[in-house]
């Protein structure tokens, strides 16, 4: 059974989350917390708090115990873009894209 935990529209773009959920993919939750809080990233803080609430789901909702889980899945997809504009040279206007994720954790119990 798996337990899941999602986290939308989160102002960052998704080129820059999936490095860091590359580095706790199928870690135990305690190693990937550790690694989290001493990696550098903005994004790092939102994807501690994702994970607790993973944990906290798999043991409320599920009955699960939290010393055994692992981070199964996770993955980051693009959300809506949102579309500025910036005003340049001689009249013109620059697009500027700002651009959105819908991040999503799957905690499982080790065997």
């Amino acid at each position: 059974m798996e337990a899941v935990a999602y986290l939308k529209y989160l102002r960052v773009s998704p080129i820059k989350v999936k490095p860091v959920l590359d580095l706790i993919r199928g870690k135990d939750v305690e190693t990937a917390l550790g690694i989290l809080k001493n990696t550098k990233k903005g994004v790092c803080r939102d994807l501690i708090k994702l994970i607790n609430s993973a944990v906290a789901n798999a043991e409320n909702n599920h009955g699960m115990d939290t010393s055994n889980l692992y981070i199964s899945e996770c993955f980051v997809c693009p959300g809506p873009t949102l579309k500025r504009w910036m005003p340049r040279a001689k009249g013109r206007a620059d697009r500027i894209l700002k651009r959105t994720s819908h991040i999503t954790v799957k905690v499982k119990e080790r065997e």
